[in-house]
């Protein structure tokens, strides 16, 4: 299926946007949010399953990354930098782009093309820890699919994801059996505090290991994470 490409800047923040031709009407969205040293253009193959399924995917460029590339490329290097410091300069990264999202959704909206009762959330290892904090601070996400994060990473505070506000959105997280980077313990952890507030839709919530898998996995691994992804968002964003 044909898709269009549109590249494109939503509340002054540099995005890519890709919806199947076939779609003129409002469609559902999905924000996709990418990790850590990489950009919205890292992830066009991702971005055009989403749009083939039906979905206009919006491809964010986070804080200081791809076209707002600064403070990234020293954080990347690490050099100058403490542990702590590091960690810190890499969760303001992660809370600024979290901040972002409801103005991202009012500029979709304004422009006619997002159905404002479907949008999603989803992305990869930083960009999951976006995806944690965004649940709770806009209220309209309907769905959302965080791949390798965690969600003690994702606010400018330390008092984590508020897990009262998470429901309804339906929330798929996909961890890495060996992931040393960002290990699945807090993203399993936030799912078991979460389950009571799913006791009326307990599909709405799943959590998902991929056994042995690192971080950074093998290709199959990643096809198979990337396809439940686009299953989990048509089936919640597009009901």
């Amino acid at each position: 299926m044909a898709d269009l490409i549109e590249r494109t800047l939503l509340a002054g923040v540099p995005a890519l946007l890709v919806r199947p031709a076939a779609i003129r009407e409002r469609a559902p969205t999905v924000l996709w949010y990418h990790g850590f040293g990489a950009d919205k253009d890292t992830h066009l193959p991702e971005l055009r399953r989403f749009a083939n399924a039906g979905l206009l995917a919006v491809g964010v460029d986070a804080v200081d990354h791809g076209e707002r590339r600064a403070a990234a490329a020293d954080l990347a290097q690490g050099t100058a930098r403490s542990a702590a410091d590091s960690e810190r300069a890499f969760e303001l990264l992660v809370g600024g782009t979290v901040a972002e999202v409801p103005a991202l959704i009012d500029a979709l909206l304004e422009r006619g093309t997002t159905d404002g009762e479907r949008i999603a959330v989803a992305g990869v290892s930083m960009g999951a820890c976006i995806v944690y904090g965004a649940i709770p601070r806009d209220r309209r996400i309907r769905a959302a699919v965080a791949l390798l994060g965690s969600p003690e990473r994702n606010s400018l505070d330390d008092a984590g994801p508020e897990v009262a506000r998470f429901f309804p959105t339906a929330l798929l997280s996909i961890t890495a059996g060996r992931d040393s980077i960002v290990p699945p313990a807090a993203a399993r952890a936030l799912h078991c505090r979460l389950a009571p507030f799913y006791d009326r839709a307990p599909d709405r919530l799943s959590y998902v290991t991929i056994p042995g898998a690192p971080h950074f996995m093998c290709a199959k691994d990643w096809e198979d994470a990337i396809g439940e992804t686009c299953e989990w968002l048509c089936r919640f964003a597009k009901e």
